[in-house]
């Protein structure tokens, strides 16, 4: 099938992407999690990160999966090579098939893998699974969030607690009007789910420190933005996906009222 105009998705072919996508995202997890807690091998030395075997094998089954339904979409994903000819298409997968590698190969639960079709600049469907905790986050514009299949919400309100809210500690605490030490929300290892906790109502708020890439966020994007939170750079603009720079800088996720809260404090103290 052509790649769809931004104006024309129809929605029998937007019902067998999200279908696609929740049954694809789930498959190749199992494999991952049967090692999970086991010696893994890593990649190669010269590799700028630390990248298990799980990384590539988790790449290689959504890639396959994903593009052989649907080979006239884009393709961007941390452990393929970045192909321009992304830019040209209207519908574009943007995967990372296990954020929070580190935490994965420690033998911690905060990984995930994190899938979003990005239609021109905006997710249009998200999907984000936790398998060593059962969480399926999933999302479609206009339709709302749901963690296994329950609609899931960001808290209501504009106040803060620390203790609810997560990120890189120097940025949150130019948030607190008291002298002493805050307390924060102990650290997610996957920024893909730590940004989903907002959207369950888990964390008040979320930062990203700068230097996340598309396929960290933009799943999780979707998934806040439909469970009634907002998502966007500390200046309050809305995040483009799909572009020729994929790194974005500090970002924000919270409730709408929290976040624009939160956005309009750091309008009056701008970062240095």
């Amino acid at each position: 099938m052509a790649d769809v105009s931004p104006d024309a998705m129809p929605d029998d072919v937007l019902t067998r992407d999200a279908a696609l996508l929740a049954d694809t995202v789930r498959r190749p997890a199992r494999w991952p999690l049967s090692l999970f807690r086991t010696e893994l091998k890593t990649g190669p030395r010269a590799h700028p990160r630390r990248v298990s075997e799980a990384d590539i094998a988790v790449n290689d089954l959504l890639e396959n999966r994903l593009r052989s339904a649907t080979p006239d979409y884009g393709w961007l994903s941390e452990e393929s090579a970045d192909d321009e000819h992304r830019l040209g298409k209207h519908l574009v997968w943007i995967v990372d098939p296990i954020d929070g590698t580190r935490g994965y190969l420690a033998g911690r639960e905060d990984w995930c893998v994190s899938v979003a079709l990005v239609q021109d600049t905006s997710p249009l469907l998200a999907a984000v699974f936790a398998p060593a905790s059962d969480e399926f986050f999933s999302a479609m514009r206009g339709q709302g969030a749901v963690l296994n299949d329950v609609p899931v919400y960001a808290t209501a309100g504009s106040e803060l607690d620390f203790s609810r809210v997560a990120g890189p500690k120097p940025l949150v605490e130019r948030l607190s009007q008291a002298s002493g030490e805050i307390i924060l929300h102990p650290r997610i290892g996957s920024l893909a789910l730590r940004l989903c906790r907002v959207a369950q109502g888990s964390l008040d708020a979320a930062f990203a420190g700068g230097q996340s890439r598309d396929w960290d966020l933009a799943a999780a994007n979707l998934i806040v933005q439909e469970a009634n939170g907002n998502m966007t750079a500390l200046s309050g603009d809305a995040i483009s996906y799909n572009r020729r720079e994929v790194t974005h800088g500090v970002l924000v996720a919270a409730g709408r009222d929290r976040h624009a809260s939160i956005v309009e404090h750091f309008r009056n103290r701008p970062l240095p």
